[in-house]
């Protein structure tokens, strides 16, 4: 007992030394890098933005059937009003009509990185790259939604070369033209 109070305890007994004791502490547990949960990182900044601004060619997209096109425009109404279910069940239907559409597959990736499942977002990111043009925004932003899942899951460096990957979807015109 006499040793524990021959440790110099009382530096921490004032607010100070608290304060200095709960920084070091913080500084230990930072060491590990975890990254930030999604709904605090917004996707549309980091997935739909960067993409849309990168995007230097032209995208071609099909003709969308007029059912899947309303039930798309209801998706982003009730993404924009925070009902990721509501958007993900909808974004279903439309997929049972064109389950092979390359836009569709990548908003519902983006819909499941909202809702935190990022297996399902990393499954949807990959199949509509799997069947997409493989250039422009939408191949961007199947990279970028993948590099979120991945990171979520923990495969940092799958995160990363998923970045270089979304780095290499943008066509820019040559010089001079």
């Amino acid at each position: 007992m006499t040793r524990i109070e021959a440790f110099p305890l009382r530096p921490l007994r004032n607010g100070a030394g608290l304060v200095a004791l709960a920084l070091l502490l913080t500084a230990c547990a930072g060491g590990r890098s975890t990254p930030a949960p999604i709904e605090e990182r917004d996707v549309d900044a980091e997935v739909r933005a960067p993409a849309k601004a990168e995007s230097a060619g032209v995208q071609v997209y099909p003709l969308k059937n007029p059912a899947v096109a309303e039930l798309t425009s209801q998706a982003d109404r009730a993404e924009q009003s925070g009902n990721y279910d509501q958007a993900a069940i909808l974004l279903e239907r439309a997929l049972r009509i064109q389950p092979r559409d390359p836009e569709l597959l990548q908003h519902m990736a983006e819909v499941q990185v909202q809702k935190q499942d990022y297996a399902q977002a990393l499954s949807f990111a990959t199949r509509s790259f799997d069947i997409g043009p493989r250039v422009g925004e939408i191949c961007a932003r199947n990279w970028r939604t993948i590099g979120l899942a991945r990171e979520q899951l923990g495969d940092n460096a799958g995160a990363r070369e998923a970045s270089g990957r979304a780095d290499q979807c943008m066509v820019t015109k040559p010089q001079g033209l």
